[in-house]
């Protein structure tokens, strides 16, 4: 991501923060702009040109999205207003933007863990994955077919943030989107998710020792996502971000034959 896109993501990002009535409707509105501009090369290009005017640039998302609530408009006016490394990234912003949106409508919710937990459901069968991932199929079909899977067991902001991605995937990969998403929520509350690995499910004390011990090491709040992986034969394997904490068992096993070999 290049400075312009980070310093416009968190201007649009302040703008958001700063609405009064932000619902799962200015989600939606949010992810329908974000699919518009992608549909158009005409409007990409009028709202990414840095060269036009920032009045010119807010006429269009005026004309383009007047039928939008005043906060989704405000948010996007602030959009086109900022600069951005590509139109791409634009396009990118504003579908961060709508996720944040979601967050900020249902804040009880356990967003995060439930795209977490449908993440690894997709994992787990193949032939979801390939339904969902593939180009063959229509976007609203895909869109229905997460409608039909999520109906009733998670809260509605999930729903409408794995509706939304899975109908304009932008050629990224179904996982790649959603570990994406978790991890905006998960920012949107002030956390940090982190992936725990282990044999079997952790119990209640330790799941707290663990969050104690990494909200100490990352300074803030986690949210702990857990994974059953036999392989870990024992201890645990802890990923946040590009950092990862290895103490399994299977790890040192590793580590004593790599030293043996050598």
């Amino acid at each position: 991501m290049g400075s312009a896109t980070t310093q416009a993501l968190a201007a649009s990002a302040q703008t958001l923060a700063a609405a009064k009535d932000v619902t799962l409707d200015t989600a939606r509105e949010l992810f329908a702009a974000a699919r518009a501009v992608t549909e158009s090369s005409h409007l990409s290009g009028a709202l990414a040109d840095a060269s036009a005017p920032v009045e010119a640039r807010q006429n269009v998302v005026a004309a383009v999205f007047g039928g939008f609530s005043q906060d989704a408009q405000s948010v996007l006016k602030t959009v086109v207003a900022e600069r951005w490394s590509s139109a791409s990234q634009l396009v990118d912003g504003i579908e961060e933007l709508a996720i944040r949106a979601a967050a900020i409508a249902e804040p009880q919710a356990d967003i995060a863990g439930e795209l977490f937990g449908f993440t690894r459901v997709i994992a787990a069968n193949a032939e979801l994955e390939l339904a969902l991932g593939s180009r063959l199929g229509g976007e609203d079909a895909k869109g229905a077919l997460v409608d039909k899977l999520l109906a009733g067991g998670v809260s509605d902001a999930t729903a409408v943030i794995v509706s939304s991605l899975v109908r304009q995937p932008r050629d990224r990969r179904v996982r790649q989107m959603l570990g994406r998403a978790t991890r905006v929520v998960a920012d949107q509350g002030d956390r940090v998710v982190a992936t725990v690995h282990s044999a079997k499910p952790l119990t209640d004390a330790q799941r707290t020792r663990l969050s104690d011990a990494l909200s100490r090491r990352y300074d803030g709040k986690i949210s702990l996502n857990e994974v059953s992986d036999p392989a870990v034969v024992g201890g645990l394997r802890v990923q946040i971000a590009d950092d990862v904490i290895d103490g399994s068992i299977s790890a040192r096993l590793a580590d004593l034959r790599q030293k043996l070999a050598g």
